[in-house]
């Protein structure tokens, strides 16, 4: 095999198991989606750039609306060692914008809020 065509075949697999890590992500894969059509970052840059800064498995994200930064950010619960870590990734410019442990409590009045429809 030719190095090109290696180096085609490297990148078609790694979009392939990006792509299927989105979709493991589970339904309404990205909550926010709407807001896509705003952001310079596409959803695959955002969340590489979260793992790069917090190792482990996503299982929530989210494209929202919230200072700092833009003001448009994709905010990604990561899973590590037991405990939760949201990392936020500013849509527009790529910059990790929160990198911390998120609480039980806190997200327990995140998912409550969520589903009452408050902010």
């Amino acid at each position: 095999m030719r190095p090109s065509s290696l180096s085609l075949l490297s990148l078609a697999l790694a979009l392939g198991l990006a792509g299927a890590s989105v979709a493991a992500a589970g339904p309404g894969a990205l909550k926010g989606h709407e807001l896509a059509g705003k952001a310079r970052v596409s959803l695959i840059q955002a969340r590489a750039i979260a793992l790069k800064a917090r190792p482990g498995s996503i299982t929530d994200q989210e494209l929202e609306k919230e200072g700092g930064g833009s003001g448009l950010r994709y905010s990604f619960d990561i899973a590590n060692a037991g405990k939760t870590y949201e990392v936020g990734v500013d849509a527009r410019t790529g910059k990790v914008l929160e990198n911390g442990h998120e609480s039980a409590g806190a997200e327990a009045a995140e998912t409550a809020s969520e589903h009452h429809g408050k902010p």
